[in-house]
């Protein structure tokens, strides 16, 4: 037999589950509750007492001897009610075989077998406890007989008095085990509401940091590619350098703007993202003029009338897919030209291709994390599409994206 998990345990009976409750045990101090229900457990128990030696006292045939060690032995009992936290197996026990001989102490044996229903499971105490005491309370009518009532009457009243304070002590047990039950699930529907929550944060920052990957990417190269050229021609023109100069300016303060927003998202994810607009399809144009500013030989052949028409974050991933291959195409073939090709209709898909051939002389060395491929391969399957990229036999570099476009 296998041990129930973690996560199905408040299903199961509290008996098996959690034999005992909070309280089961005496706390090291009584609160003031406990001091109120353990005051009216005595006077609750001195009450039926007190019943109990007066109809032994209007009984003939008892000495006083036998009156006053009733009274004695009826006030301990009730005195020793205030002990039922602490031991109320032993407690009960005891309390049942001297009501055997004594039924002043009924009344505390009655609140004995409440106290050990609440703060003990049925099987096998509190069933072994209750039975013993519905034997004594059968035979103590045959030890010290009222003349006034049968046996038989005296045996049934006891056990329905018995099973009565029994059945109520279960139902406390019950309830507040049901009290447990519920306010362990809420907790844990807490934590786990918490948990997704912070799940969700987690997936929005590696969405975030996806984004400023793509964005920096392109701009902190257009600032390598530019100070390259003026490190490797100190003899350019002034206007050239002065061009170059003006570039390095912008692209400098447009990825210090980016990365400015970016963090103040990741400082404070839950006031969701910048309030810039994201780019899209439409946008291509501005991102292939950005890459002619800076030097680039760029084609765009675009075969989509309206570019307005293709999906918000259908174009988004283009967009972000044809700035990456520019990206990486300025860093690994300076000079060439590159081809970006835009197809696609509703139904079919959204096709991107970024084709560069192969680049002419030495190449500057320009450092790269190599991520920018897998990042872009991770969002186009994420989207639901397909990336592929490669170099083909005649040298040259493509990379091919497949985005869905629903009709």
């Amino acid at each position: 037999m296998t041990r129930a998990g973690p996560e199905f345990r408040w299903l199961l009976p509290s008996a098996v589950a959690d034999p005992e409750l909070p309280g089961d045990r005496a706390r090291p101090r009584r609160t003031v509750r406990d001091w109120a229900v353990d005051l009216c457990a005595f006077l609750g128990a001195a009450l039926i007492g007190m019943l109990a030696a007066d109809a032994m006292h209007s009984t003939p045939g008892y000495s006083d001897t036998v009156m006053a060690l009733d009274q004695l032995v009826g006030a301990l009992a009730c005195c020793a009610v205030w002990l039922r936290r602490r031991w109320p197996v032993g407690l009960a026990v005891v309390l049942v075989l001297v009501s055997l001989g004594a039924p002043v102490a009924s009344g505390a044996v009655l609140v004995a077998l409440f106290s050990l229903a609440v703060h003990r499971p049925f099987k096998p105490v509190v069933l072994a406890v209750s039975s013993l005491a519905v034997v004594t309370s059968v035979f103590q009518p045959v030890l010290r007989p009222d003349p006034t009532t049968s046996l038989l009457t005296n045996a049934i009243a006891g056990t329905v008095f018995i099973l009565l304070v029994t059945a109520w002590g279960m139902l406390v047990r019950s309830r507040r085990q049901l009290v447990l039950a519920l306010r362990e699930r809420a907790t844990r529907a807490e934590t786990e509401a918490a948990l997704r929550a912070e799940n969700a944060q987690r997936l929005a920052r590696e969405a975030i940091a996806r984004e400023m990957h793509d964005v920096l990417a392109h701009r902190l190269t257009l600032l390598s590619v530019h100070a390259g050229a003026l490190e490797f021609r100190p003899d350019a023109p002034p206007a050239e350098v002065a061009r170059a100069a003006g570039i390095i300016r912008d692209s400098s303060h447009e990825a210090l703007q980016d990365l400015r927003q970016i963090i103040g998202v990741l400082r404070s994810p839950g006031e969701g993202a910048d309030d810039r607009p994201q780019p899209t399809l439409a946008t291509l144009d501005a991102l292939v003029a950005e890459s002619r500013a800076a030097g680039m030989k760029v084609v765009l052949d675009r075969r989509i009338p309206d570019a307005a028409d293709v999906p918000v974050a259908t174009g988004r991933n283009a967009y972000r897919i044809a700035q990456e291959a520019l990206t990486n195409a300025r860093k690994h073939a300076p000079g060439a030209e590159v081809t970006v090709t835009v197809t696609g209709r509703p139904g079919e898909g959204l096709a991107v291709e970024v084709r560069n051939p192969a680049p002419v002389g030495a190449v500057p060395e320009v450092p790269g994390s190599g991520q920018g491929l897998i990042g872009l391969t991770e969002r186009a399957t994420l989207a639901g599409g397909r990336l592929c990229h490669g170099r083909a036999p005649d040298g040259s570099f493509a990379v091919e994206a497949w985005l869905p476009w629903p009709s």
